[in-house]
Order: C-alpha cells, then sequence, then structure tokens
C-alpha cells in the first residue's frame, strides 16, 4: 500500500518537443530558455533552425516542463512570439543538463 501512495506522489516526467515561431532569432532567446531550463531543473537543448524558427526538446517533471514552455510562448524581451507547436513525446532521460546546440 505505501508503494502505490509513493507511485502516485511521485512527480511525472515528461518530454516536449518544441518549435517557435515569430522574431525569435537575434533576441538571446536560445541564452534565455537555456537560463530558465536550468533554474527549474530541466535537460535537453535548444537551437536556431535556418527557417528563422528556434527548436528546443525540454525533459523533467511535467510542471516543470509546463513552466518552460510557457516561458517560450512570450520569449525574452525583444522577442514576439507568433505561434509555437509542442509535440508531447515519451520521457526518454536521455539529457545530463540543459544546452545550446549549433
Amino acid at each position: 500500500m505505501v508503494s502505490v501512495l509513493s507511485e502516485l506522489s511521485a512527480p511525472l516526467n515528461v518530454r516536449a518537443h518544441v518549435y517557435v515561431s515569430g522574431w525569435v532569432q537575434g533576441v538571446f532567446f536560445r541564452s534565455e530558455t537555456q537560463e530558465e531550463a536550468l533554474r527549474l531543473g530541466l535537460a535537453g537543448w535548444v537551437r536556431n533552425l535556418p527557417d528563422g524558427r528556434v527548436e528546443a526538446v525540454f525533459e523533467g517533471e511535467k510542471e516543470r516542463v509546463d513552466k518552460l514552455v510557457e516561458f517560450c510562448r512570450r520569449g525574452p524581451p525583444g522577442a514576439r512570439v507568433t505561434k509555437i507547436e509542442v509535440v508531447w513525446e515519451s520521457y526518454r532521460g536521455e539529457f545530463r543538463g540543459f544546452r545550446i546546440r549549433y
């Protein structure tokens, strides 16, 4: 019985694959996303795409991933987010830390 209660109270780990469109390159979007991810204790990566979008993968506790997705909806000062696509994937636990990909 105790193990069932422990499982119910254990945080749910999730993975979000995010694509952000708008004025999101050249406005510190990647570095601010990395800073926020590290503050929240999340793992994954963020990068610029050739088409002007920002792509990122976040892994960790659902509540914290939701907070980072919300950050991406508005972006840092100077960014103008016009669209965000979030694809929820199975948690893999494959990352150590959070980095900017080039």
